[in-house]
């Protein structure tokens, strides 16, 4: 190869690791590399990289995603993002109110543990900080209560921490203090104990 090609391939080849890196610090639908987002069925992860993958002879867009406490990475298409329901993290007032759910009264419905685990999965992975608050409210456990079944534990440690860690990352604090902090306004809700929750059975029969 002439000393002309050479140089020519290292200006494309330069020009090409230009390109990568700028889009690796650009922004795209409002979403931009180094930011923390919400991904509905992993939590929270950061935006590591923007990056441009060939696929079937079509270039995509894709953000680059880490969840580094469950050490993966998720590439999602720029263009699904939002149809999927990624998000950015939620102001601290809408934290402040998913606080407030926490502190009130356990509406648990009647219907089979089954159906009632499912809807409690979905509003876990549906990405919204109310709807997972709610659960961590309704499967709450206080001392004085029962103790919970081992599926009924799963799904509220998987709703604490999940609220565990939009917050502490909206509030630059960790986890532990986020649970802390989430476990705080959860004992300030109502009384809750066996006979609390007879007393309740029966106005609501009565009702």
């Amino acid at each position: 190869m002439s000393g002309t090609g050479a140089r020519r391939m290292r200006n494309r080849e330069f020009l090409k690791l230009m390109t990568v890196q700028q889009k690796k610090s650009a922004g795209r639908h409002g979403f931009k590399t180094g930011e923390s987002i919400v991904y509905p069925a992993h939590g929270v992860g950061t935006i590591n990289a923007i990056e441009e993958q060939e696929v079937a002879g079509m270039k995509l867009e894709l953000f680059v995603i880490d969840f580094d406490k469950d050490k993966m990475r998720l590439k999602v298409p720029v263009a699904k993002a939002m149809s999927i329901g990624m998000r950015k993290l939620s102001e601290t007032d809408f934290v402040e109110r998913a606080l407030k759910v926490v502190q009130g009264k356990a509406r648990v419905k009647r219907t089979m543990w089954s159906r009632r685990a499912q809807e409690y999965d979905a509003k876990i992975n549906s990405g919204d900080l109310i709807s997972i608050a709610e659960v961590v409210r309704d499967l709450f456990r206080a001392d004085t209560q029962p103790e919970q079944s081992y599926s009924e534990r799963q799904l509220y440690e998987a709703a604490l921490d999940r609220m565990a860690r939009e917050i502490a990352a909206v509030n630059k604090m960790s986890d532990t203090e986020a649970v802390r902090l989430i476990e705080t306004h959860l004992a300030k809700g109502p009384k809750r104990g066996k006979g609390a929750d007879e007393e309740d059975d029966a106005r609501e029969e009565a009702a």
